[in-house]
Formats: C-alpha cells, structure tokens, sequence
C-alpha cells in the first residue's frame, strides 16, 4: 500500500511541474513580465517553462528521479526568495509556505528515488540481474577451472552462456 502512496505522490508532484511549465509556455509575455518585475532578467520564461516540463515528465515516469527532484527542490526555494519575499502579506506568506512544502516533497523524492514503478527502478532491477548472472557465470568457470586443476574437470570447455546486456552494452 505504501508504495502506491508514493507512486501516486511522485505523479501528483510531477503533475504541479507538467501543468505551471505548460502555462508557462502558453503564456511567455506575461511570464517574462513577472520574472523581470521580480528583478530577473527578461526571456526566462520558455527555459523555465521547458525545465518545469520536461522535470515534471521525468520525475512522472520515474527517469533520473533524483537528480530531477533535487533540481526543482532547488528552482522551488529559489522561486520562494525571488517571487514570495514579502512574508508580511498573508498570501505571499502562504505561497512561500506551499513552495516550502512542496520543496519537501521533492527532498522526501529524493531520498526515495528509486521506488517501484518508475523507470529507474526497472534499469536498477536490470543491472542486479546482470550482476547477479556475471557472479553466477565466474562462480561456475572458477569451479571448473578448480575441477581441471585437480584432474577430475571435462577436457572440453563449457560453453558460457552470455548475459543478455542491452544492445549499448554489448
């Protein structure tokens, strides 16, 4: 049960970043317009809008999870110093507070980047299994060797079945 939680927790977050990178993008006048009244200079708002996309569809499907929550636990917090400082009014107090938690979400993604259902899980599972099947492989050629040197091994090699590697691995 636990691991549907943060399934549906890391779509949820993903889904904050997909939806702002998309409004973003739709409107980049109004965008740059409020990144330059904060003080930031003008024509960030399509890389923003392409950061918070492309982070939100990774962190989505689970691909390099970590180093992308990392980044937008980051561009979150930087968000709260440049557009949220004015912790005196109740609204940029609470949108500073928002940022804060969803900040600590992405650091909670962070620490658990690898949970099922995700892309990098699946690679994760791959290389154990290829690990696991090269242990396996010299394990079995050192016995063999071992059963040779004392006089009691085949006089033919055995065949040594090769891993199934993704093909840029090969």
């Amino acid at each position: 049960m636990s691991m549907i939680a943060v399934f549906l927790g890391r779509l949820f977050i993903a889904l904050i970043f997909v939806v702002s990178g998309i409004n973003k993008l739709i409107h980049v006048t109004d965008t740059n317009a409020m990144i330059a009244a904060a003080g930031l200079p003008a024509g960030l708002a399509i890389p923003t809008g392409l950061f918070e996309l492309v982070a939100g569809v990774c962190i989505a499907l689970g691909i390099a999870t970590r180093l992308f929550a990392i980044l937008l636990a980051g561009f979150v917090l930087a968000t709260i110093l440049f557009f949220h400082r004015e912790f005196t009014d109740p609204v940029q107090a609470m949108a500073a507070m928002k940022n804060l938690a969803i900040a600590g979400g992405l650091l909670c993604l962070f620490g658990y980047g690898h949970t099922r259902w995700s892309y990098d899980a699946l690679r994760q599972r791959r290389r154990d299994e290829i690990a696991r099947h090269e242990a396996e492989t010299r394990a079995a050629e050192a016995e063999l060797r071992a059963a040779r040197a004392e006089g009691h091994g085949e006089t033919a090699p055995a065949p040594i079945i090769a891993a199934k590697r993704p093909f840029w691995r090969r």
